[in-house]
């Protein structure tokens, strides 16, 4: 039965469509036990994120930037949860640098591992626009708008493209707008799994 459920939370067909997980951290959220409800979150922020590099390949094919690494990013940040059981009902970042350490010995490099650590903390000068899209899909993915994460994006943005800022504002804020109204789906969707699965 455990198995079963986290299977569904990263691979089924459902409604709301939702992408599965790639195959490689599919594989490695089973080794960890992952439970059924943090796969089905990685799983909504993980679709959110390709909606949103899609988007902005498709509206600024110039701008560079690392697709993959987004996506492994959106699909594996908040993995050390599965260490910190408890941030996943209630507030918590000791799973941040747990999930970055959880990743690295698993034999994922530290450019990928990083989005563990930095998902919640995209005020630092050093994050690159991967690390900002990550931390976006992970507040959009429920609808959660936050100003400065949107106005980092906005810059980055701005700068790799020339165009100004308030057109890209606009152009994000319905991008946002039109993902954000599909939240209720997949905090149904996530809210339909068990954080704990008796065995």
């Amino acid at each position: 039965m455990p198995d079963t459920l986290l299977s569904r939370s990263m691979n089924d067909t459902l409604d709301p469509p939702l992408l599965p997980l790639p195959d490689r951290v599919a594989q490695l959220l089973s080794e960890l036990g992952c439970p059924p409800r943090l796969a089905a979150h990685l799983r909504a922020v993980h679709d959110v994120a390709h909606q949103l590099v899609d988007w902005v390949e498709q509206r600024s094919p110039a701008v560079v930037f690392d697709r993959e690494a987004v996506l492994f990013g959106a699909a594996t940040h908040d993995v050390g949860k599965t260490v910190h059981l408890d941030e996943l009902s209630g507030p918590g970042s000791a799973h941040e640098e747990a999930g970055r350490a959880l990743l690295i010995g698993h034999g994922i490099s530290p450019e990928l591992a990083r989005f563990a650590a930095t998902h919640a903390s995209w005020v630092d000068a050093r994050i690159g626009l991967e690390d900002l899209l990550v931390s976006l899909a992970d507040k959009i993915w429920k609808n959660k708008r936050v100003p400065d994460l949107e106005d980092l994006v906005v810059a980055r943005l701005v700068r790799a493209t020339g165009r100004a800022t308030w057109e890209e504002f606009l152009a994000l804020d319905e991008v946002l707008a039109r993902i954000g109204d599909k939240a209720d789906e997949r905090l149904a969707f996530q809210a339909s799994f068990p954080i704990h699965v008796s065995t």
